[in-house]
């Protein structure tokens, strides 16, 4: 199964992630985390150029390619065999952050966002995704407890930035299935629980089917 979590900077991805992991653990599965951009040596590369902040003149055509081209590697060198063997893969952001990001962020027509994502990844999309939603105020707040020193390029764009990448990912639930609007401003317990909740009735999809 292929997993992805998505949402603005600072929505709890990662936190839920980490819950996910350990609850599939206890059921014996097998489980592999992959974030984005990275996940591969070439991968981990092009990450370190796209979130350097001195990197003030990347053009937003050079930050959709070096996105795209490194979730390439990512799917074939590691997303794509894990699958193949049967194990649960959770990406912390896919292809849909392109759409939110580059299409609707910075804006790169959307016609042009899908091609390039349809080549990055071909036919292996998330078999669920659970948008995180927060209100950009409510990471703006979560932005300040973390410093602004420890920042990346992309964490120190401004709020109507935001506010455009999250009308991207409304934009992408109400046209994807797959998508599961997860409320992010409840406590972790309950919305661990939630995912949780539409992984089981996903999985008992599939065995009828």
């Amino acid at each position: 199964m292929f997993i992805s979590f998505e949402g603005i900077d600072f929505s709890g991805k990662s936190t839920q992630i980490n819950l996910l992991k350990k609850y599939l653990g206890k059921k014996n599965r097998k489980v592999k985390i992959i974030r984005e951009p990275g996940g591969t040596k070439i991968s981990e590369l092009v990450r370190k150029i796209l979130l350097d902040k001195t990197h003030n003149k990347m053009q937003i055509e050079t930050e959709i390619f070096l996105f795209s081209a490194a979730r390439a590697q990512l799917v074939r060198e590691k997303i794509r065999p894990y699958l193949d063997d049967g194990i649960y893969v959770i990406s912390d952001r896919f292809h849909d952050s392109t759409t939110a990001y580059q299409g609707f962020g910075r804006g790169i027509p959307l016609e042009s966002v899908e091609h390039i994502n349809q080549i990055a990844v071909g036919r292996t999309i998330p078999d669920l995704t659970f948008f995180i939603d927060i209100p950009v105020e409510e990471a703006e707040k979560r932005k300040l407890k973390k410093g602004k020193s420890k920042l990346d390029r992309i964490e120190i764009s401004a709020n109507n930035f935001f506010q455009k990448v999250r009308a991207g990912y409304f934009y992408l639930a109400e046209k994807e299935q797959r998508f599961k609007i997860i409320n992010g401003t409840l406590s972790k317990e309950e919305i661990h629980q939630q995912i949780i909740g539409e992984i089981e009735l996903y999985e008992k999809r599939r065995v009828t089917i």
